[in-house]
């Protein structure tokens, strides 16, 4: 079956369609051909897949071909079998007849003979030709094709289809589509199954020493082709995908040697998308396939069918994978390969599959992750291409012109050298190319870091390239070091151009360079074995790549360095651009960096800048200090070339946040000067700086800063400077961050010049007052020079001896909590009882600072109207408690003359330390330093004035003095706090009063008409009074009984009365005449004058005045007078009439029920009086009622007739209705025009009535 190879290739390459046979009976095809042939491809097809599943197709593409045709006849019965995927898959057959009698006769034996062959599936169309105008014809054609159905057609199946030449059916085409379809189905399952049987059959043989690879391999090429042919495309991937498995575990046996393959010219490019590379009786070696051919085959078939499938980012990961691996096989092959053949491989690999998967992709056709997955393929092998391409070109000693970056030391270190059997030997003719590589070599110059960094470059290579060159040599022994290195320790770092060698090293190295002979490197002097040098190794390796690559593109990429910069900036773009489009953003950012640095060294500083930003963007967020370390310094002196002030000065202050080791302290003091030099001068606009990375702080260990709503203070922060050195700063500023909301609060500014030290500083900024909350540290901010920087790193807080206490988390902990306002102070006035009017009196101000001190405040007096301070007596201070103690020793006194001295010298204030007299100077007063914490008394000597003479009361209520008279107000304003910014404002009330109220009262009248005048003495102070003397002036009208010298005919003085407590005095008066002709010269109230003293403390109430305390000694007294006016009148025992209320009816009162009151008046004798008023029998009524509990139905007031005779009656009636229940006052009957003293009421006082309740309502009852 393996001798069929060659015709098998020939006939695959040249079918790629289903073949449907046509026989013509009746020579028709030339009519019909056209209209058949218009249908094809047919549009949607339904087949069956390998596991009999219905599978749609669309333009499924076929040819008719008629059974006399030479493709179909010139066939042997092996081949057909063989080769069964190209047979016809079904076959038309055409046929026509106009008479019965000959479809019997001719016909119908005809195509029994015909169809008689069970292999083939067929199906019958007649042709009717019969003009529709002719109904005989027409006639006649119904009827032979109704008997062709009969005799072909079946229950099971539909065998035939009627086409009419003049204007076929409309459903005719979707008949023959179904037949055809029919039968391919059927054609195809059976071969299927035909293949399947052969091929099991070989797998079961696959162990066995007959076993040919080749003969499985036709069959099942040949069902994937037949797969592939009826597009069932799913079905022939998974056939080739079975047969590469097959392959690798044939290939993987144990057993005779097989040719790798790969020797041919061209072979360096890689066929993974060429099935035609190579005709495969070229690769086919005894019984199997070369691998090298075989493989790529195989992959080039599976990505043409995943093309066809529209999955071109499978194509790209199988693809990547299939370089993977077999890059490792070309590996274990490199002896036996040409020189560099497995990097050449991979690199026209990945550039091919890359090329087309981007042109067989479509973005909108696929999900975002699909899309995002193929481009981070696509990447991969740009990147995996451009280290295969810098492996090749330092090879060739382009090593100089490649960045010693991070990503190409990583990769190239890590990429083992090419391992030929032998290494390649210079040419004889190549002497003055060595000399151009060795005078390349030897005029390299390293390029000078920015700020005169120091740092070993990073290698590109595993071990030294001189080593491995020399040790694969056929005739020389590794091992003779000295040889190897020829006296040049420059090499021994892994780097064949050492940017650190020194001036000496070099020039010993001209001196080696220049003292060899001038005969060709291939004619050495000495023996053959001499090791190459490494200009010799480089020509070597480009001749033998020369003669390896047979690509011409990437030949001339590798001639000059221009080209090869060009095709790495290729390279490097293609990976970046296609990373930064999938989820591998990074590597594309890193890959930037690489394009970057080509950049910098063509002097297009711009675009360098801009990668570089975004390399070092990702390096710091990494936290890489290393590799940032590396780019950053490249990024500086880009910006510094394009005079970005802004960058530069930002990349300096990253330079210097960067960890310490990594850069010696000259060269963190370099960057420390460019900043400094670069603040201090003439900058065209100033520079905002962010410096969070260098410069931190924090708030100082410890609980926050309290203080009070409107307090200034000072705030003191840790700031930790990451300069080498120390700078000074022209300005620093703190932002404090309010914890509540995201609003700032105030901002701290340093007063003067401030200079950072390295590591820890402390820093006082003078704090405002600031609203109530809790704040944190928000920014740090400042100046130098011209540069104004701005710092939000925080520092945690740590041991007071740890300079490193860097942190960026922002702190939870408060740095300042300043409350919300509350009462600081209170000032409250000593004694809520009332004082002496019209006399001088201490008031008591207790100040009692809450939590807060007082140290120095100032307190401002404001008297009120009718109030004045005694200034002529000092202002006493002391104490709370020391106040208290002295009133308890007050209280324990007795006499009111005595006891005050001795109270006085028991409570020594002016001994106490806690006591001091003050001094009132513009209306204020200074604190002493002991009343900043404790509470405190201030004694202020001060004097109510009142003219108006005190009045007495008559018989009756007791009718005191209205409090609001004697009323008087002072107010107080304190300065507090630090410099005096707290203010306190308080209005004190302070009662004043007279020592007593007088009432007057007829407590009998004598047979003689004298009078006994009771006077009710009320005490109205909290301190005991002691009554001396009194004596009663009289008014006109009235003369004193007895001796005439107004006192009292109870003469027991002293009279003692204790606080707010009576005491009465009688007097015994008669009527006499008047004395003065003008009532307006008489004395129209009669005065009541008594001589008492008090004894109080000033701690509770009223005591004695402050002018008396001063002037008073233990033997001499001074006593007060007070005088107050009584008002006479007569007669006052002798009622004229008399008011009764009547009872009501004994139902009682219910809300809502009028009810009629009545009073009744009598008069009881006649009046005579001038005083009562008698101008005729009418009299003025009143009812007055409260509204909220009666509604009055009558006259509220009026007259009423009553005569002047003694006993005259009259009853008053009113109409009411209550309207709350409960006992409540009912309504009263007043007479206006009568005085109160001439009536007699009964009841005497006001009472109460009982109101029921209103009555239930059954209308609002609900029934159960």
């Amino acid at each position: 079956m393996a001798n069929y190879l060659a015709q098998f290739q020939t006939i695959k390459s040249a079918c790629d369609h289903l073949v449907i046979a046509v026989e013509d009976v009746s020579d028709l095809w030339p009519t019909v051909k056209n209209s058949f042939e218009g249908r094809l491809p047919f549009k949607r097809a339904s087949l069956n897949n390998k596991t009999r599943n219905p599978v749609f197709v669309e333009n499924l593409l076929a040819e008719f071909i008629l059974t006399t045709d030479a493709r179909l006849r010139s066939r042997f019965p092996q081949e057909q079998y063989l080769f069964w995927f190209r047979e016809p898959y079904a076959t038309l057959v055409l046929v026509t007849c106009e008479d019965l009698d000959e479809f019997k006769t001719i016909l119908k034996p005809r195509l029994k003979l015909i169809v008689q062959n069970d292999e083939r599936e067929w199906f019958i169309v007649f042709v009717s030709r019969a003009h529709p105008n002719n109904d005989q014809a027409t006639k006649m054609a119904k009827k032979v094709y109704a008997k062709l159905e009969v005799d072909f057609s079946s229950k099971k199946r539909e065998r035939c289809c009627k086409f009419d030449v003049h204007g076929p059916e409309a459903n005719f085409w979707e008949d023959l589509e179904s037949r055809i379809m029919e039968s391919i189905r059927n054609t195809l399952d059976r071969r299927i199954q035909f293949y399947e049987d052969e091929i099991r059959k070989l797998s079961e043989q696959r162990f066995m020493p007959i076993w040919n690879f080749c003969n499985f391999f036709i069959l099942k090429e040949s069902l994937a082709f037949m797969f592939e042919m009826a597009h069932l495309h799913e079905d022939a991937l998974r056939e080739y995908d079975e047969l590469e498995l097959c392959y690798l575990e044939t290939v993987n046996m144990g057993g005779k040697r097989r040719e790798f393959g790969g020797l041919d010219h061209g072979d360096d490019q890689a066929a993974l998308l060429n099935p035609g590379n190579k005709p495969l009786t070229q690769i086919v070696q005894d019984d199997s396939f070369r691998e090298f051919e075989f493989r790529q085959y195989l992959f080039a078939c599976q990505s043409k069918l995943l093309f066809k499938l529209n999955r071109p980012f499978e194509v790209a990961s199988r693809g990547y994978s299939f370089i993977i691996s077999f890059s490792k096989v070309l590996t274990l092959h490199e002896n036996i390969l040409p020189f560099c053949m497995r990097e050449v491989w991979v690199i026209t690999a990945c550039l091919a599959l890359v090329n087309a998967t981007n042109s067989q992709y479509n973005d909108g056709n696929v999900a975002p992750e699909i899309e995002k997955e193929f481009y981070r393929l696509q990447g991969d092998l740009y990147s995996l291409c451009r280290i295969k391409f810098l492996r090749l070109a330092y090879l060739i000693g382009y090593g100089t012109e490649i960045e010693r970056s991070p990503v190409n030391s990583a990769s190239l270190s890590m990429l083992p050298w090419p391992k030929p059997a032998v290494w390649p030997s210079v040419p004889d003719d190549a002497s003055s190319e060595v000399l151009v590589k060795e005078k390349m070599i030897l005029q390299e110059t390293p390029r000078v870091e920015h700020f005169g960094i120091q740092r070993k470059p990073l290698p590109l290579e595993p071990t030294l390239l001189i080593r491995e060159a020399n040790r694969r040599r056929a005739s020389l022994s590794a091992g003779n070091t000295s040889e190897m290195f020829d006296g040049r320790p420059g090499f021994a770092d892994g780097s064949a151009s050492d940017v650190s060698l020194k001036t000496s090293l070099s020039n010993k190295v001209q001196a080696i360079s220049m003292s060899r002979t001038y005969s060709s490197p291939g004619n050495f002097e000495g023996s053959i074995d001499r090791p190459m040098r490494l200009a010799e190794i480089f020509v070597a390796a480009e001749h033998a790549l020369k003669q390896t690559i047979s690509n011409p593109d990437l030949h001339k990429t590798l001639s000059s360095i221009q080209d090869f910069e060009q095709k790495y900036m290729e390279l490097t773009k293609g990976a970046a651009d296609n990373y930064h489009r999938s989820w591998w953003k990074r590597h594309g950012v890193v890959l930037d960096g690489e394009i970057a640095a080509v950049c910098f060294k063509r002097g297009n500083f711009d675009l360098a800048a801009k990668s570089y930003e975004k390399v070092c963007a990702l390096y710091a967020g990494e936290r890489w200090q290393d590799l940032l370390a590396e780019v950053l310094p490249n990024l500086a002196e880009c910006q510094k070339t394009l005079n970005d002030q802004a960058g530069y000065l930002s990349s300096c202050v990253r330079l210097l946040s960067l960890d310490k080791g990594l850069f010696l302290m000259k060269e963190l003091q370099a960057f420390q000067l460019e900043v400094v030099s670069l603040a201090r001068s003439e900058m065209k606009h100033p520079v905002p700086l962010d410096v969070s990375s260098l410069i931190t702080f924090s708030g100082n260990p410890g609980p926050p800063l309290e203080l009070c709503d409107g307090d200034p203070g000072t705030l003191s922060v840790t700031v930790w400077s990451g300069f080498p050195d120390d700078i000074t700063l022209d300005s620093l500023s703190l932002t404090l961050m309010a914890t509540y909301n995201a609003d700032e609060g105030g901002k701290l500014r340093s007063s003067s010049a401030t200079i950072l030290k390295p590591g820890r500083n402390t820093i006082t900024f003078p704090l405002p007052p600031q609203k109530p909350g809790s704040y944190v540290l928000g920014v740090l901010t400042g100046h130098i020079g011209h540069l104004t920087f701005r710092s939000h790193s925080f520092s945690k807080g740590g041991p007071a001896d740890s300079d490193d206490l860097m942190s960026y988390e922002k702190p939870t902990r408060p740095i300042l909590k300043v409350f919300k306002p509350r009462p600081l102070v209170d000032l409250t006035a000593a004694i809520s009882s009332a004082l002496m009017i019209n006399e001088a009196q201490w008031i008591g101000i207790i100040a009692q600072p809450i939590n807060y001190s007082l140290k120095g405040a100032v307190l401002h007096i404001d008297t009120g109207p009718g109030l004045k301070i005694e200034e002529s007596h000092s202002i006493e201070m002391e104490s709370y408690r020391n106040a208290a103690q002295c009133s308890t020793d007050m209280e324990n006194s007795g006499d009111a003359r005595k006891d005050n001295s001795m109270a006085a010298k028991g409570c020594s204030l002016a001994a106490n330390k806690d006591f001091e007299q003050l001094s009132l100077l513009n209306g204020k007063i200074e604190f002493p330093d002991w009343a900043s914490d404790m509470t405190s008394i201030l004694w202020i000597p001060i004097r109510a004035i009142d003219d108006k003479l005190a009045r007495g009361s008559s018989s009756g209520p007791s009718q005191r003095q209205s409090i609001v008279d004697g009323m008087r107000t002072i107010a107080l304003k304190l300065e507090f706090g630090t410099s005096n910014n707290q203010i306190y404002d308080r209005t004190i009330a302070l009662h004043f009063t007279d020592p007593f109220h007088v009432s007057t009262r007829v407590a009998d009248q004598c047979n003689d008409d004298t009078l006994l005048l009771q006077v009710t003495l009320h005490s109205q102070m909290k301190a005991t009074l002691t009554v001396y003397d009194a004596w009663l002036d009289l008014q006109d009208g009235f003369i004193h009984a007895g001796q005439g010298d107004g006192r009292p005919i109870s003469g027991f003085f002293p009279l003692v009365i204790s606080p707010t407590s009576r005491a009465g005095l009688l007097f015994s008066v008669c009527l006499g005449k008047r004395i003065a002709e003008d009532d307006t010269k008489a004395q129209p109230d009669s005065i009541l004058n008594i001589r008492y003293g008090i004894a109080g403390d000033r701690t509770v109430g009223a005591h004695p005045p402050v002018a008396m305390k001063s002037k008073e000694t233990e033997d001499t007294s001074q006593d007060l007078i007070f005088r107050s006016a009584l008002v006479l009148q007569q007669p006052v025992l002798d009622p004229c009439l008399a008011v009764g209320f009547l009872p009501l009816h004994s139902d009682g009162l219910q809300v809502g029920q009028l009810v009629t009151m009545k009073w009744r008046i009598e008069r009881l004798k006649d009046i005579v009086e001038k005083r009562v008023p008698q101008n005729n029998d009418e009299v003025l009524y009143e009812v007055n009622a409260n509204s909220e509990n009666w509604m009055i139905a009558g006259r509220k007031r009026g007259h009423i007739s009553l005569s002047r005779k003694q006993g005259s009656r009259i009853v008053i009636s009113i109409l009411c209705v209550p309207l709350v229940a409960g006992y409540i006052h009912p309504p009263q009957l007043g007479l206006p025009d009568i005085d109160e003293v001439n009536i007699s009421c009964s009841p005497a006082g006001p009472h109460l009535v009982c109101v029921l309740p209103p009555a239930l309502s059954s209308s609002f009852c609900i029934p159960a």
